[in-house]
């Protein structure tokens, strides 16, 4: 929590004490359990420690669209600390370990310790803008664009956060999961996959993905990292 929420700029002793000090309580759920349910009053915001989780929403006729994936290190909620009613769901990926801090506590350091506050701001504003990009994907990217540009966001994210590298990486998704990212259908997903595959752009071994070239991934998937706000040691990864 401490590495995310210094992202913008180092918190002095106070800061970083009053982090450690934070009330909360761990717990494991398992791959499908529910961390918050849409319509919900959460009482708690939940820090990653190991897993991946997911944020979706269900639509009238029961279909999902998942928002976005979120890793260890990621303060997957936040926005309950202050809104009253979850407007969406979060639900565990894979098996994750969570710390779920007391949303009054949240409150009272981010008040208390204004550069706590303005990190956990900034937090917020990076995921912000990592939905602007999933809705551009979805509504205005082909399939074949649409899943590269997915595979691209994984790499940096998963590299950034010390779990992998950018040119081989876990991808815990099932083609079904990947299709309700990406708007598409499994047997679509499967396809196009399967073609990046077989154009020597990746190659995918049950859910390890490793890049074959980069720079075509990149180019395939009309990416650009801009919107992840990632620091320049960072960006160096994959220049």
């Amino acid at each position: 929590m401490l590495r995310k929420l210094e992202y913008s700029g180092p918190l002095d002793a106070r800061d970083r004490e009053a982090v450690l000090a934070l009330p909360h309580t761990l717990k494991t759920i398992e791959p499908h359990g529910y961390i918050v349910r849409e319509g919900d009053r959460p009482t708690h915001s939940c820090l990653l420690r190991s897993g991946f989780v997911y944020r979706h929403k269900i639509v009238g006729n029961g279909a999902r669209q998942i928002c976005s994936i979120h890793m260890s290190g990621d303060i997957v909620d936040l926005q309950n600390s202050l809104l009253g009613t979850a407007d969406h769901n979060v639900q565990a990926l894979s098996r994750a370990e969570v710390a779920l801090i007391p949303r009054e506590a949240v409150k009272k350091i981010a008040f208390d310790r204004p550069a706590i506050g303005l990190a956990m701001w900034l937090d917020t504003l990076v995921d912000g803008s990592i939905f602007r990009e999933w809705i551009a994907n979805v509504g205005r990217r082909d399939a074949r664009t649409r899943l590269a540009h997915l595979l691209c966001e994984f790499a940096l994210r998963t590299e950034s956060a010390g779990l992998g590298r950018h040119d081989a990486y876990t991808l815990p998704m099932t083609q079904e999961q990947l299709a309700d990212c990406t708007g598409l259908t499994p047997v679509h997903v499967n396809r196009t996959l399967r073609g990046l595959d077989l154009d020597g752009v990746i190659t995918r071994t049950k859910r390890t993905v490793t890049v074959e070239d980069w720079k075509r991934l990149a180019e395939e998937g009309d990416f650009s990292s801009a919107y992840l706000h990632l620091r320049s040691d960072q960006l160096e990864l994959v220049q």
